[in-house]
């Protein structure tokens, strides 16, 4: 694609990262599955199509972590920025670090490792693959039951003051686990990143989203569809995810989105756009109309019966 289709034809409805001074389009795109296919050209014409299909339809947010196709996603989006200059600067880039996977070194379980050596390695390898001077948002990927909040405090403040990281954020935190690192921090977080969709309400319920209001901390929600589930079919399915049953909720989907003459996944998104918080809803297919199409949920507002409906349907039971 040329210099000329880098400016997005459609311009996305934005909202503040927490605190900070970074923004977000209401809806995220997620780099999870660019490079997924093992072979270079392969992954390198899907990331690009379905990276530009992104900037095009106006999503200024891209999620990373330094894991996603082992790294692969990072150096292949690396590539995209580099040969394409001037999208950087449309674009707020995230990452995130923490996660160790098995057999590395042999024997080694999965685990998460929030200490400083490896915390300060993790940006460095994320700067490299991604070919950036600064990462706009790193987020802890998922809670470190070693977490030494006041170690992992003084590694943002190094890497903050260094101008490597903007700022940071967290991952699949608890309220609790949030407070801990935020109270031994002497600036604000300003995302907490969590599965939020009509198969996976947990964070309305465990004060998450009370949290986020209450500190004026952003939500991102990962698998806002829950895995497809709510859209096409499942895919990809995280074992956490395994038991989703989506049926009574797709028949109230499929209703309202009739009514509103638009397909399903826009009202799933709609759903997640309305609440208080204002969460950002992270993409991840990597079909360029699909993220196109997927970018009008922006502009929809459900009434507070229809949502109400759709999470009745979720809960399996009417309000108490």
């Amino acid at each position: 694609m040329g210099q000329g289709l880098l400016l997005p034809t459609v311009r996305m409805k934005t909202v503040a990262l927490g605190q900070s001074q970074l923004t977000s389009s209401r809806l995220a795109y997620g780099c999870w599955r660019i490079a997924t296919q093992g072979d270079a050209v392969a992954d390198y014409a899907t990331a690009k199509a379905a990276v530009f299909a992104a900037v095009d339809a106006g999503y200024t947010l891209f999620d990373h972590a330094d894991i996603y196709c082992d790294g692969e996603a990072e150096r292949v989006f690396g590539r995209i920025l580099k040969e394409n200059p001037g999208l950087r600067a449309k674009m707020t880039i995230a990452t995130k670090g923490g996660i160790r996977f098995k057999n590395r070194p042999v024997g080694a379980p999965v685990r998460y490792d929030f200490s400083r050596a490896h915390l300060l390695a993790q940006c460095e390898l994320s700067l490299k693959q991604l070919g950036v001077e600064t990462i706009d948002l790193l987020h802890l990927h998922r809670p470190d039951y070693l977490m030494d909040a006041a170690e992992v405090a003084g590694v943002f403040t190094e890497l903050r003051a260094s101008g490597k990281v903007r700022e940071f954020g967290v991952s699949n935190f608890s309220p609790s686990q949030f407070s801990l690192l935020q109270n031994a921090l002497s600036f604000p977080l300003v995302t907490n990143q969590v599965e939020v969709s009509l198969v996976q309400l947990y964070a309305l319920h465990d004060g998450t989203l009370d949290q986020c209001q209450e500190k004026k901390v952003t939500p991102l929600a990962w698998s806002p569809l829950g895995a497809g589930l709510l859209g096409s079919g499942g895919v990809d399915l995280l074992p956490g995810q395994r038991h989703y049953d989506p049926t009574a909720v797709l028949a109230v989907l499929d209703r309202i989105a009739k009514e509103r003459g638009v397909a399903r996944e826009l009202i799933a998104l709609a759903w997640i756009l309305k609440h208080p918080s204002r969460i950002v809803p992270i993409i991840g297919t990597t079909q360029p109309e699909q993220i196109k199409q997927l970018a009008a949920a922006a502009e929809l507002e459900l009434t507070r019966e229809e949502w109400y409906h759709l999470v009745t349907a979720a809960r399996g039971a009417e309000m108490p």
